[in-house]
């Protein structure tokens, strides 16, 4: 396989990770209101927008994990805690959390 044709099932992996496959979380675990819980899960994408104060702002060599404030230990620390509440919140920890397994899988199941 060649560079870019890795290039480009890294790149599509990762925006199925992002916006396809929470639809199958939803109507597995939210089957009653799924998309009410996809659209949840998608409008956590704007964690992104920390990216935004990066310099360049996307850098293909960059783990966003520990580096970009929302992206943080921290932060994930914060969406751990946030799977104890009920409804809304739940939801948008675990696209929160979904989000930082997808950018950590990114980064570290591919070649550089």
């Amino acid at each position: 396989m060649s560079l870019s044709e890795i290039a480009l099932l890294k790149t599509f992996t990762h925006y199925f990770l992002h916006l396809v496959f929470p639809v199958f979380i939803a109507l597995v675990f939210f089957r009653s209101h799924w998309k009410k819980a996809y659209l949840l899960m998608l409008a956590t994408m704007l964690v992104d927008l920390d990216h935004l104060f990066a310099h360049p702002v996307f850098d293909p060599s960059r783990n966003s994990i520990g580096f970009h404030i929302l992206h943080s230990y921290y932060a994930i620390a914060v969406y751990f805690l946030l799977l104890f509440f009920k409804g809304n919140i739940r939801i948008i920890a675990i696209g929160l959390l979904f989000h930082m397994l997808t950018d950590f899988l990114d980064f570290n199941l591919w070649i550089h």
